[in-house]
C-alpha cells in the first residue's frame, strides 16, 4: 500500500494550495478543537483564511504552526490559538460590526471577515497597514475597512461596534473603546505589562453597566500609541 501511495504522489504530486489546506485542516483538529474552540463559523473561518500570505517567505513553511511568527517592525503574526479563542468570545455572527485596533499581518480581520458583515481595523504602524491593505485586497476581502492611526481612540465615525477586539496590551482598558461598544456589545482586550498580561473580556450590558472577566493569561506586544 505504501508503495502504491507513493507512486501516486510521484505521479500526481501534491500542490503548494493543497499542502496549505491540509495544514489549515490538521491545525483545527490536532490544536484548535482539543484547546477548546467549538464554534463552527470559527472553526471554518480559521480553514480558510491562508495564513501564510500573511507572513515573510521565509517563515511561511512555519504558518500553519499554532505559534506567533514575526512580520516586521517588532510586530508578530498571531498564534492561531488566540486568533480563534479572541474571535469566538465575541460571539460572531453575520449582521455584526466589528472594530479590530491593531491590524498587524491582517489575519485577525480575515478570519473576521469570514463570519461578520463589516471589519473596521486600524494600524499605528503604517508600512504594516499598507501591506495588509494591499495582501486583504488580494485576497479578495471587500468587506475590510482601513485606517492608520491611533487606535487608542477607535473609530468614533463608525461606532457604535457589536463587537471591539484588540490585538496588543495597553495597561489600562481605553474608555474610549468602551465607550464605542453598543449596548449588548463585547470587547476582547489584552491588558497588564509584558510580564502579567490578562486576556479580559468586557460586556456593556443593556442597561449600559460595564462587566469585565478574566479569560487567560497571555502575552502579547505593547500597545503602540502614534506620534502626533
Amino acid at each position: 500500500m505504501k508503495i502504491k501511495i507513493l507512486i501516486l504522489l510521484f505521479l500526481f504530486p501534491i500542490t503548494d494550495q493543497e499542502r496549505f489546506q491540509q495544514q489549515r485542516e490538521n491545525l483545527v483538529k490536532e490544536h484548535l478543537i482539543p484547546q477548546g474552540i467549538k464554534d463552527k463559523a470559527v472553526l471554518e473561518a480559521m480553514r480558510k483564511v491562508e495564513r501564510h500570505l500573511m507572513v515573510p517567505k521565509d517563515v511561511q513553511r512555519y504558518a500553519y504552526e499554532d505559534r506567533p511568527l514575526p512580520i516586521g517592525k517588532g510586530q508578530t503574526i498571531s498564534q492561531p490559538f488566540i486568533v480563534a479563542f479572541m474571535t469566538q468570545a465575541i460571539k460572531p455572527k453575520p449582521g455584526m460590526k466589528v472594530l479590530e485596533i491593531g491590524t498587524g499581518s491582517g489575519y485577525q480581520a480575515a478570519v473576521l471577515a469570514e463570519i461578520v458583515d463589516e471589519v473596521y481595523t486600524i494600524e499605528t504602524v503604517e508600512p504594516l497597514a499598507e501591506r495588509a491593505r494591499e495582501t486583504l485586497t488580494e485576497m479578495g476581502y471587500d468587506n475590510i475597512h482601513f485606517r492608520v492611526g491611533d487606535g487608542y481612540h477607535g473609530w468614533e465615525e463608525h461606532a457604535p461596534f457589536d463587537a471591539i477586539i484588540v490585538t496588543a496590551a495597553p495597561e489600562e482598558i481605553p474608555p474610549r473603546l468602551v465607550e464605542q461598544l453598543k449596548e449588548g456589545g463585547k470587547m476582547v482586550i489584552p491588558v497588564g505589562p509584558s510580564a502579567n498580561q490578562h486576556l479580559k473580556l468586557i460586556e456593556k450590558k443593556k442597561n449600559g453597566k460595564i462587566t469585565t472577566k478574566e479569560l487567560l493569561p497571555v502575552r502579547f506586544v505593547p500597545f503602540t500609541r502614534r506620534k502626533q
